[in-house]
């Protein structure tokens, strides 16, 4: 087997720059370090090396959705986001009818196998249908439906080791079963599209939650009930370290204000970064019409046509970074750790950091955030 090394004065690692060398075959990282391994050598000069992006929460790009589309849409949205730096995504389905959903999970599997698909699919992320009317945002309440365990459980039987991840109301859930289900499979319970309180909050916690959806987009916060102030989503996220949140960072759902406010609460190892991306993002799409209602991107952002709300986000990985660095002002290093390491951490899986042992996925970048190299599995595909 091959081995490839690339030397950089600024190789992103755990420990901060290294000025040296990383050395990969197709199965692991041999060496991240200063001294000179044996061998060719393909020197990047001053080109940031990062961990290669992992993507927790999008709905596809390059004009091809995830949901009611074919395994063809999500590899072509998959490789879409690839061209930005992400090497590990969970292609997300909105809440739809649970026949549809059930194809969704099944084109991504089916896409996740195809050699022709260049990054990792780690597994569906399903984003609905047990979510709160009162919290739906851009979901469709025709298909937010209550729990039901004769629906969810014989899915689960026939589809649930394609799903990696699932967002739920928790106040959905009070004893916790459905989440405890889910976790017990092996499956990332998330919070999001919710009006918990923190009593519900603390139910799913204990079952297994471990992440909130979207953190200030469609989450509960302080309600008063009687003259009594009850903490919410946002404040149980807050208040209880096992909870990671992931905010989308494209600089307009959340302002570069908020988004330093919660990574000072969180830190950037409870803190992911994602697009939330609408199919339209790597386009350059300026309008059109979203299930009948039109839209236009303007200002970096998907919005109704007539400018009253957000529409969704037109964000790619690289977009995050340039935001998390150059409008938040957070070092390079930390803005790439909640990108790689974090949501890493957060999935279990055995990448997101440049060392010995760990799965070769790279990215390579300049000073303004141009993707100018990536490596899935020690195989430069971009």
């Amino acid at each position: 087997m091959s081995i490839t090394t690339l030397k950089s004065r600024r190789i992103i690692t755990p420990r901060g720059f290294v000025d040296g060398f990383i050395s990969f075959d197709e199965e692991k990282i041999i060496y991240v370090g200063s001294k000179k391994p044996e061998g060719p050598v393909d020197d990047l000069g001053d080109a940031f090396l990062s961990p290669g992006f992992i993507e927790l929460h999008t709905h596809g790009a390059g004009g091809h959705p995830f949901l009611d589309s074919s395994p063809e849409d999500v590899t072509a949205a998959a490789n879409e986001h690839l061209r930005h730096g992400t090497t590990t995504i969970l292609p997300t389905l909105s809440a739809a009818p649970f026949p549809l959903m059930r194809k969704g999970v099944l084109d991504i599997a089916r896409a996740a196998a195809d050699p022709r698909t260049l990054p990792r699919i780690a597994g569906a992320h399903l984003e609905g249908p047990y979510l709160s009317k009162k919290q739906c945002g851009a979901q469709s309440t025709d298909f937010i439906t209550p729990l039901r365990k004769e629906e969810y459980l014989p899915f689960l039987d026939e589809c649930g080791k394609a799903v990696a991840r699932w967002t739920y109301a928790p106040e959905n859930d009070p004893d916790g079963a459905f989440c405890r289900e889910i976790s017990r499979r092996g499956i990332l319970p998330s919070a999001g599209h919710t009006d918990a309180v923190m009593s519900d909050m603390q139910t799913a916690t204990e079952n297994g939650c471990a992440l909130v959806t979207h953190l200030y987009s469609c989450t509960s916060t302080v309600t008063r009930r009687g003259g009594f102030r009850y903490p919410g989503v946002i404040e149980s996220a807050f208040l209880f370290d096992r909870l990671n949140v992931e905010i989308i960072a494209d600089g307009k759902h959340l302002p570069p204000e908020m988004i330093k406010m919660i990574v000072k609460i969180k830190g950037p190892d409870k803190t992911a970064l994602i697009t939330d991306s609408l199919d339209i993002a790597g386009t350059d799409i300026k309008s059109g019409s979203m299930s009948g209602v039109p839209f236009i991107v303007e200002d970096g952002v998907c919005k109704l046509a007539d400018r009253t709300a957000f529409a969704g986000s037109v964000a790619t990985s690289d977009i995050l970074l340039r935001v998390a660095t150059k409008e938040c002002g957070f070092s390079v290093p930390d803005a790439v750790k909640m990108m790689t390491e974090t949501p890493a951490r957060i999935l279990g899986v055995n990448r997101g950091k440049l060392e010995a042992g760990l799965e070769p996925d790279i990215v390579v970048f300049d000073d303004e955030i141009k993707i100018a190299g990536v490596f899935v599995g020690g195989k430069k595909v971009f």
